[in-house]
């Protein structure tokens, strides 16, 4: 059975939510090298009696969309350490609830901040530090965009979409 409006409606909505994220990206000057931007698409197929929407970007997308958490610590150059009460100026956290953070020991390459630091006159080593301390702040810049969208899909097209994500994540629970 061929479900030609559902099928309609999801490709709408998979549209609104490539281009309300690559509208974000830019709008939230997160769009230095745009190749986030350009990864931005998504896979849809039919299945049995459903459809499957696989939504594609760069793997660090998620990183800016969902935060990072740093490691926090104590900031050795900028930092006036007093002897007596051992307080010194604490890095400021970025990636509030993120369910992604960075490891004791484990810093991003510098590789990554090469070309946004120098456009920025910055040492990359010194954004690199930043970043592993202070952790990513969260864009939502896809999330929103999902989340907009699925709020204009129709009530029963919203119903079933949720019923099929729980199952996926119990069959996912699973393996």
């Amino acid at each position: 059975m061929k479900l030609k409006e559902t099928e309609k409606a999801l490709r709408l909505f998979s549209d609104y939510v490539i281009q309300q994220s690559k509208t974000r990206l830019t709008k939230g000057k997160q769009n230095y090298s745009k190749e986030l931007y350009n990864s931005l698409k998504y896979k849809f197929d039919e299945e049995n009696d459903g459809f499957i929407i696989d939504f594609e970007m760069q793997g660090y997308g998620e990183f800016q969309d969902k935060g990072v958490r740093g490691i926090g610590g104590v900031r050795k150059t900028t930092s006036k350490f007093n002897s007596r009460n051992n307080k010194g100026k604490m890095w400021k956290q970025k990636g509030g609830n993120s369910p992604f953070s960075f490891k004791e020991g484990k810093k991003p390459s510098v590789k990554h901040f090469v070309g946004w630091a120098k456009s920025k006159g910055l040492s990359p080593f010194a954004v690199r530090e930043a970043v592993y301390h202070q952790g990513i702040k969260p864009t939502q810049f896809f999330t929103k965009s999902f989340n907009l969208g699925f709020e204009k899909l129709p009530k029963e097209l919203q119903e079933a979409f949720i019923l099929d994500i729980e199952f996926a994540i119990v069959l996912a629970q699973k393996k």
